[in-house]
C-alpha cells in the first residue's frame, strides 16, 4: 500500500532533506524511524519538494510504499485506526524537531512529487531593529537596513509567469529549468517582512536567489526593472546573492482531486524530467 505521510520539521540540524551518508537529514531520520516501526529495511521515501540545509517545513508532503500487514502489526492492540497509530509510533521514536501530522492510505495514482499543482514557501525578513527577535532567529533573517516593499513588489511582478529561471538556479545535468512562478511578493506580517512565493515546482536555489535579488531592489541599489533583466539574460548573475536558508520555510504543497492525481503525475514527469 502507499501511505501519504504529512509532517513539518526545523530544518536548522539538518543537512537538508535528501539522505546522505554520515549525515542527519530528515529523509534518512523518516526512514530509519519507519524501519523501526514497521520492522523493515531499506525504506524509501520520496518526498514533494527537496528542501536544502536550515531550510524549514510547516506542510511537507511525502509517500512509501510499504507492506499493509506491516501497518497494521506495528499497531498492534490500539483500538485507533492503524494510520493513527503509525503517526504516534512514528513521533515517539523520532526527536522533535521532527514531526508527522498525518499518515493515510494514498489515493490511487499520488506520487508526492510529481502530482503535486504547485508548491508554497515563505521567507521572512526583519529589517527594523524593533522586530529582530532573537528567539526566532533560527527561521527570520535579520537584515540591517530598512527594505521598500513597494520596489520589491514592483519587481516581483516582472517575475510571475511561466519563464526559464536558469538566472536564479543551481542547473542540475538533465533538468529544465523552465518553471510558473505562480505568486511572488512581499507584505507586511506584525514587524516582519514576509515574501510568499507559489510556483508548480522550483529548482534548486531558486527562492533563496529569488528574495536575494528582491533585497538588492528593497535596499535601493537596484530598480526593479533589473529583476526582469536579470531574468531574460538566462545565466547566473554574480550580483545575485542567495540569501540564508533559515529565513525560507515550505509551507504548503497543493494536490488536484484524487480522480486527478495519475494525469498530473504523468504530465509532470513528461515536462520537467529529473529535478
Amino acid at each position: 500500500m502507499r501511505l501519504r505521510i504529512d509532517l513539518a520539521y526545523d530544518g536548522s540540524a539538518f543537512h537538508g532533506w535528501a539522505r546522505q551518508h554520515g549525515l542527519r537529514t530528515v529523509q534518512g531520520e523518516l526512514e530509519q524511524a519507519l524501519d523501526t516501526v514497521l520492522r523493515t529495511t531499506g525504506t524509501s521515501v520520496t518526498v514533494a519538494g527537496r528542501t536544502d540545509t536550515g531550510v524549514h517545513a510547516r506542510g511537507q508532503v511525502a509517500h512509501v510504499d510499504v507492506d499493509a500487514d506491516a501497518v497494521v502489526a506495528a499497531a498492534g492492540r490500539s483500538p485507533e485506526p492503524p494510520e493513527d497509530a503509525l503517526v504516534r509510533r512514528l513521533n515517539g521514536v523520532l526527536d522533535l524537531d521532527v514531526r508527522v501530522h498525518a499518515v493515510a492510505e494514498a489515493a490511487d495514482g499520488f506520487d508526492a512529487r510529481f502530482s503535486a499543482l504547485w508548491r508554497r514557501y515563505a521567507y521572512r525578513v526583519a529589517d527594523r531593529a524593533a522586530s529582530v527577535d532573537p528567539l526566532t532567529r533560527g527561521h527570520v533573517l535579520a537584515w540591517p537596513r530598512a527594505l521598500d516593499e513597494v520596489a520589491m513588489n514592483a519587481a516581483a511582478a516582472l517575475l510571475v509567469g511561466e519563464h526559464d529561471f536558469a538566472a536564479f538556479c543551481r542547473k542540475r545535468e538533465g533538468a529544465t529549468t523552465t518553471r510558473t512562478l505562480l505568486d511572488l511578493g512581499w507584505s507586511r506580517d506584525g514587524g516582519l517582512l514576509v515574501a510568499a512565493v507559489r510556483a508548480d515546482a522550483f529548482c534548486h536555489n531558486m527562492v533563496r536567489a529569488l528574495v536575494g535579488c528582491l533585497l538588492s531592489v528593497g535596499e535601493g541599489r537596484r530598480e526593479p526593472e533589473w529583476a526582469h533583466a536579470v531574468l531574460a539574460a538566462g545565466v547566473r548573475d554574480p550580483a545575485v546573492t542567495v540569501v540564508h536558508a533559515h529565513g525560507l520555510t515550505l509551507e504548503e504543497v497543493r494536490y488536484p482531486p484524487d480522480d486527478e492525481l495519475a494525469v498530473r503525475a504523468h504530465a509532470s514527469r513528461r515536462v520537467r524530467g529529473p529535478l
